[in-house]
């Protein structure tokens, strides 16, 4: 089968929308086909990815001509947008207008002077977002793609009958691979409301939902928009962990608890609950069809799956990836084949996973013990004052880190949060420091960055 099915939008008067601009799907296929005429041939393709119809079709042109898509965040800065470009060896870059190449050092040749496509050759070229250094390409094939779609609707029970509404970037695997593709492969009409308000949601009338937590927090808050999602089948929420009372409150106004999944940029989606099946606040449910999960320790050794021991998970299955971009080697992988994902996580005996963090930023070692930054982050949230909160390590002379919450809260004191956490949690797993601050640091998927955090750590 072919990644995209868009003989199964054929007829569709408006199978594509983004913002205020509709597509048929005719349409669609027919400019499609005009920009892979355009590119064939040209090996690898740069796109600005605004949230645009310019953007799908460009995508979908892509890939029905076979060539590798690099998709270039709107907002990058020009060294972001340069390495991008460079890295990813991009020979045509599409501007507003698919069907023509523009720009910035890359070849302008045509099709014709550009080597061809070999059947090995990426479908796309992810970034990842270069919290640790410069931005690292993903190739990712269509094999992966179609692997993770597939594994995807059969959990959700997504079929062409749906309506697809988000407002996600189309730059990630949340908004582009199943924002779009996932949508062109199912062969659902989509909507992308171009910013993703709690109004546009409401008066999208969907039937699946994809959202980050951020979004989610936005739409409990405006009551009337949420109920408005009551005639949705289904609410996934993905990206970064949901609060649990963003999760409660969701439920209550929606009639429904949300879907929770887990993947990352090297994986695709891994976990999810099922659309028919249970769903826990701060759990991401159970693997994918043909994904296998382990947990292990630093010493590299397999922990049991009991629900409280934490380690770093590792993944295989037919939508990981084979390595980064020009990278030397499979330094990411263990001997035995396992991506290493830098995740620590918990797996309970029936197979669901609990996310704690990275591990560089939420595996907190104070005094001894291991405790997860997400579960503190967590229990501060459901104190009325606290609106949002990142915890962290800090250093500390004596307990190796100390345990610091960062809040946006109001009528409250440090120490009466501190005093919160105490009574919730064992005792060593409170904040020895809260700080309040006026907002947190955020990236485009709403992912706190807490790195920008580091310099405040004292």
């Amino acid at each position: 089968m072919a990644l995209l099915s868009l003989t199964r939008l054929a007829g569709r008067s408006a199978a594509v929308t983004v913002g205020d601009q509709s597509m048929s799907g005719d349409d669609l296929l027919e400019a499609a086909t005009a920009v892979a005429g355009q590119v064939a041939g040209a090996g690898t393709v740069a796109v600005d990815a605004t949230a645009s119809l310019d953007t799908v079709v460009a995508l979908t042109g892509c890939l029905l001509a076979g060539t590798t898509l690099v998709p270039v965040p709107p907002d990058a800065g020009p060294v972001e947008r340069g390495h991008i470009l460079r890295d990813s060896g991009a020979q045509l870059l599409l501007g507003p207008d698919p069907t023509l190449p523009a720009g910035g050092g890359i070849d302008r040749g045509g099709p014709g002077q550009h080597p061809a496509v070999g059947p090995d050759t990426p479908a796309l070229i992810l970034y990842t977002s270069g919290t640790t250094g410069a931005p690292k390409g993903v190739p990712v094939t269509s094999a992966n793609i179609a692997a993770d779609l597939d594994a995807l609707a059969e959990a959700w029970a997504w079929t062409p009958d749906d309506t697809l509404v988000h407002g996600l970037p189309l730059f990630h695997v949340h908004g582009l691979v199943l924002g779009v593709i996932g949508a062109l492969r199912v062969g659902c009409r989509l909507v992308h409301t171009g910013r993703p308000t709690p109004e546009a949601y409401a008066a999208a009338g969907g039937t699946l939902y994809f959202g980050v937590p951020t979004i989610w927090s936005r739409i409990c808050a405006d009551r009337p928009s949420a109920r408005a999602l009551r005639a949705a089948r289904l609410l996934v929420s993905g990206s970064a962990a949901l609060p649990a009372p963003v999760f409660h409150t969701l439920a209550e106004l929606t009639g429904q608890a949300p879907v929770e999944r887990y993947g990352m940029t090297e994986t695709l989606i891994t976990v999810s609950s099922r659309a028919d099946g249970e769903r826990r606040p701060g759990w991401v449910g159970t693997p994918l069809a043909g994904v296998h999960t382990r947990l292990a320790g630093e010493a590299g050794e397999q922990l049991p799956a009991d629900g409280e021991t934490i380690g770093e998970l590792q993944v295989r299955g037919p939508m990981v990836f084979d390595g980064y971009l020009g990278a030397a080697g499979r330094g990411d992988f263990t001997p035995d084949g396992w991506f290493r994902t830098g995740d620590v996580a918990t797996i309970d005996q029936a197979g669901w996973h609990r996310i704690v963090g990275r591990a560089s930023t939420d595996l907190i070692k104070s005094g001894g013990y291991r405790i997860g930054a997400g579960e503190v982050e967590n229990v501060l949230l459901t104190h009325p004052a606290v609106r949002e909160a990142a915890v962290v390590g800090a250093p500390d002379a004596d307990l190796g880190q100390r345990v610091v919450a960062y809040v946006v809260a109001e009528g409250v004191s440090p120490q009466s949060l501190i005093d919160f956490v105490a009574t919730e949690l064992s005792a060593h797993k409170r904040p020895r420091d809260v700080r309040i601050v006026d907002a947190l640091p955020r990236n485009a998927m709403g992912k706190v960055q807490k790195k920008l955090l580091h310099d405040d750590r004292r």
